[in-house]
Order: C-alpha cells, then structure tokens, then sequence
C-alpha cells in the first residue's frame, strides 16, 4: 500500500534531503544533492525501487515519532511486546559528508531489528555491484555503479536476493549504529567518521539557528519549524532555496499533474528571503542575494524563471520510465519545462524582496543595484508581453492580473530605492510605466461586478490575487478587493478550502487538482486585515492542523481523503503559513484593562 505523504519525516544537511516513512523507511533520497539522482525511489514506485527498513522484527511493534527538539534529528520510538527501542535518523551537517546515520538506543528489555537496504542509483535504473569490504570485526560493503559510491557501516548485511539484510538484538543501554555515506566512484570509498560528534554538531547546529528566530510571535512552534523547513531546502553552499525535496508527487492522486520541484524558482527565493528577513536572518538573504547575482549574471533578456541549485540554466524535463510514481500517478519527471516560460511576475518579485534586504539593512553594492537595474530596463522592454503566470499554465499566453499588478511593483520598487534610497534610476520612465500599468489593470483587469479577474478576457477569479495588497497595489479593504475575496469564497471554495483556481479555465491540462495550501494562507492574512479575525483564526487552525505530526506541510490537500497532496516538503506552503502568522499577530486587536472605559461610554 502506498504510504501517506504526511507519513513522511524530512532529514536534511542543507545540501539534499531524506524522505524517511512512519514504519521506518527511508524511501526518498538523493545524493549528494537535492536534484542528483536517486538512490532510493520507493516513494515513486516500491521497495524494489530503492529503499532503506530499519524496524523490529516484530510485526506488531508500535512507532511514535518525533524531532529532537528543534532540529531534524528523527527520533522514533518503537515498543514491542519485548522491550523499547529508540532510532535516531539525521544526515550530518558536516561539509564534506554525505550521509545518513541510523542509530538504534536500547530504552528497556530487548527488541530485535531488521535492517534492509535495496540500493537503486540513478532512478532506479542502476543496480550496483555490492561486496563487502570490512575487515575483522568491522562490517562494511560498498555499492558502486556509474558515477556512484556508498558505503554502509554497522550490522553485517548479507546478499538476499538483490537486497541486503541484517538482523540483531538490541538491549537496554546498548546503541548500534548504521552509516550510510556517498561519494564519487573514481576516488576512495567514503571514510567512517565519529558519528556520536557527528550527532551533536548536527544537534547543535540546527538549534542554535533555530534559537536565532526573531518575532516568532503566538504560533511560535508552528513558525519555527517552518522557517526550519526553509533552511532546510537552502543549499549551504551555493545559496540556492529549492522549492520542495522532491519530484512528482502528484497534484491529484493517480493524475499526471506531476513536477520537479528539486529546483530555485527566483519567485519562491525571493519570497523565503523575506521570510527570513523578517525574522532576523539577514546573512541568509546576503547569501541568497549573492547566489541571484551569479545565477542571472549576463544578458538581462536571457533571465529565466528558475535555475539549478548553483545557478544552472539548462534544466529539461524529461519522463523516466524506470519509476511508475506514487501510487501509479505517471509520469515521473526530472527537470521542469517551465525554466523556457515567460512569467511577467518574476522580476516585481525579486525587487520587493530586495527592497526588503535594503530596508533591513543589508548594504547595496554597486553590482546587485546595476543588476536591478538592468532588470528594470529589460521589463520595460517587455512590458506589453503576456505571459504563462505565476502558476505555469501550459496554455495560451494572457495578461494575467496577478503579473501586471507585480510588474507594476517592480516599477515601484525601482522608484523608491531612487527617491528614498539615493540610488541612480531612469525614474521617469520607470513612474510612466508604473503609471500606465496600473491604468491597465483598473480598466481592464476588474470584472463589471467589482472583482479583480484572473487575466483579462476572462471573469474567472485567482487565489494569485491575494498578492495584490500584500505588495501594495491596493489597501486591502479595498472594495475591488473584497469583491475579489466574496467572488473566491463563491467559486473557488466548494468545501471550505482555497483553490488556486478552476482548471477549466486556461491551464492547458488535464484532470483536477486539489486545494493549494498557500492560498488558503494567504486568505487567513487578506481575513486577518479586513476585520474578519475570527473567521482567519478558524482557518488558520483548519490550516494547521493540516501538517503532519511533525509540522511538515506538502503542496495541497485532499479534504475528501483528509490526505496532504504534491511535492513535500514545500516551501511556499511554509512561507504562507509564517507571513499568515506574521499577519495574525500584527492584527490583534488593543486590549484594555479592567478599569478602562469602554468606547462610547459616558458620551
């Protein structure tokens, strides 16, 4: 049986990610980064596509599971009718290690194990040669295939079949540990390393950036570990903030709504910089901010969409045969055919978040400014273009609402850092087009009966327009604005959850989606800001409740199965929840004491 998304636990070293289920199996992971391929694909198809148990033998053993404070350490705890055991799962933090540790704590009795371990490289298309190759007591066997190496220390693991099994008793006080770790096959075998130091750094680690978060506010948990989910997906070295760890989770269960999310969106990046931003991670955005530098460094007409995690251009999406995908949902894909779209919102999204960074106090240099610059140039230079949109139709081109109101912000955004950052501009120009964008979107981006529409030739509604006050091109009371949202809550939300928008429109696929969770964040902000509190606190805890157990939310959800949908661990999904968080707390209304007089009173 396929297992739940939210089933699944994430580890991370900031460099790729594991997917690692409820009973126990690692069935997602890539090394030595989030788009390599991967060495367990089980997730996109079954255990003979790669997977990794560790398990009591006993069937009947109960797991309950959680992160080891705040860090993502995976702590599952397993009771039997014999004993309690602990698994302790982590990828090290460690530059220069790419592993994963497994390690089994006797708690009380005794309690026997089950290792399994079906390595699978490159998408399940390569099955390496395995030997053994410890020595004396040192169990030990390296998997090789193409450009890939790992080894697995720990329990002797025998050749069953095309898998690899260890059994042994583990007793109260007693640990055992199993390290997988990777590296390229033209050099020597991956070393062993002090995996107890290994631990604690990890341990240390992500607590004290999680210690670092500022402004938590009242959902402190929940704010926490998303901005923990973000770094999560921020590639320690280059820079780059992947949209989710994963590839072609379906959108719709069984569909073909199935993407590779395993890449930098510049939209998402620029978003999770205010994130971060806003939370007190100003060397997170420097970071951030330099990777853009170099990422779309040249031509600005050459810009793209998205890019690799250090800042590749060429990212063809390809359909592997080798994986049926989860739950027969086909195509797999690797690669995203959306890096070749226009989407006329990218830059708007790029400059508000790099007014942020200004605002902040993240110092301009005169190379990131020239570069806005340049941007700006190039968007007025295609500033009568449609384009696909924020969500990626693969339709027809349109003057999407949504890319006008943040082309008109980029505009914006030029224009203040001239007046009231003291930078070099053509602001002139730049205010005309501004101007005349906004003109536009008034005369023909608002539907008759008062809504802001999706594109415009249509009088279709978009979840995307909740963007609008948040970037402010409209206050949002508003009255097109409140039309918008009474016009969303008739179309888009037959049973109470947010759609992005109706598929029959200009999407150019087939089949359904489900709810996307951003949108629904966003609506608990758009609440929170135009007196509807009571009704943002409802949702948002309909929202929350959402993630798994351990605060980890996926792309959408599926309210007639109560399952989450899509690639997970998504990073917009996170990002919305903290800016509704943030929205929420920046809302409350003044309290007063007891003896206050109340309004009007004595009047």
């Amino acid at each position: 049986m396929t297992t739940p998304i939210e089933d699944y636990a994430v580890l991370s070293n900031c460099r790729s990610a594991a997917l690692v289920s409820r009973d126990g199996r690692v069935d997602w992971l890539c090394l030595p980064r989030y788009d390599s391929g991967s060495m367990f694909a089980a997730l996109l198809g079954d255990e003979s596509h790669g997977a990794w148990s560790l398990r009591p033998a006993d069937p009947e053993a109960r797991a309950t599971r959680r992160y080891d404070g705040d860090t993502f350490v995976l702590v599952t705890r397993w009771e039997t009718a014999t004993g309690i055991a602990d698994v302790y799962d982590a990828m090290p933090i460690d530059a220069g290690v790419d592993a994963v540790i497994r390690r089994v704590v006797g708690v009380s009795g005794e309690v026997d194990f089950i290792s399994e371990v079906r390595l699978r490289f490159d998408y399940a298309r390569s099955v390496p040669w395995v030997r053994q190759v410890g020595h004396g007591s040192e169990h030990v066997i390296l998997a090789v295939a193409g450009p890939d190496a790992v080894t697995i220390r720990g329990p002797r693991l025998i050749a069953v079949d095309t898998a690899h099994r260890g059994r042994w008793t583990t007793a109260a006080g007693a640990s055992v540990d199993s390290v997988l770790a990777w590296g390229p096959s033209w050099k020597d075998a991956p070393a062993p390393f002090d995996v107890e130091a290994a631990l604690e750094r990890t341990r240390e680690w992500w607590a004290a950036w999680a210690d670092r978060v500022q402004s938590a506010g009242t959902h402190a948990a929940l704010v926490t570990r998303s901005l923990m989910v973000l770094r999560a997906l921020t590639h320690s070295e280059t820079g780059g903030i992947v949209a989710a760890a994963t590839t072609s989770l379906p959108e719709t269960f069984g569909g073909s709504r199935n993407w590779d999310y395993r890449y930098v969106w510049l939209r998402d990046a620029a978003l999770t910089l205010s994130a971060y931003i806003d939370h007190g991670y100003l060397d997170a955005a420097q970071h951030w901010r330099t990777w853009l530098l170099r990422a779309i460094a040249g031509d600005p007409a050459d810009v793209q969409i998205m890019y690799g995690i250090a800042g590749e251009r060429d990212l063809p999406e390809r359909e592997l045969a080798s994986l049926p995908g989860y739950g027969g949902a086909a195509p797999v894909r690797i690669g995203n055919g959306a890096v070749d779209q226009y989407q006329a919102d990218v830059i708007g999204e790029v400059m508000v978040a790099l007014e942020a960074a200004r605002d902040a106090g993240v110092d301009e240099t005169t190379f990131s400014w020239s570069l806005q610059r340049a941007l700006l140039d190039q968007l007025a230079r295609e500033v009568d273009k449609p384009d696909l949109g924020i969500w990626e139709m693969r339709g027809d081109p349109h003057f999407f609402t949504h890319s006008r109101a943040m082309v008109w912000a980029a505009f914006d955004r030029g224009i203040r850092a001239v007046e009231n950052g003291g930078r070099e501009g053509d602001v002139d120009t730049w205010r005309g087009l501004r101007d005349r964008v906004r003109a536009e979107i008034d005369a023909r981006g608002v539907h008759a009966g008062g809504w802001f529409t999706q594109h415009f030739d249509t009088d279709e509604v978009d979840a995307s327009l909740l963007v609008l006050p948040q970037v402010g091109f409209c206050a949002y009371d508003d009255p097109r604005m409140l039309a918008t949202v009474a016009r969303m809550e008739q179309t888009l939300m037959p049973d109470g959850w947010l759609l992005r928008y109706r598929t029959t429109g200009v999407d150019g696929l087939t089949g359904d989606e489900h709810p996307f969770l951003a949108c629904s964040f966003w609506l608990v902000g758009q609440y929170a800001h135009t007196g509807r509190r009571d009704e943002a606190v409802t949702l948002m805890k309909k929202l929350t409740a959402v993630a798994n157990d351990l605060g980890l939310l996926s792309e959408e959800y599926d309210p007639t199965t109560s399952r989450q949908a899509g690639n997970t661990p998504q990073a917009l999904s996170h990002l919305a929840l903290v800016g509704a968080a943030d929205a929420l707390d920046a809302t409350v209304p003044p309290r007063h004491d007891a003896g206050d007089t109340a309004p009007g009173a004595g009047a």
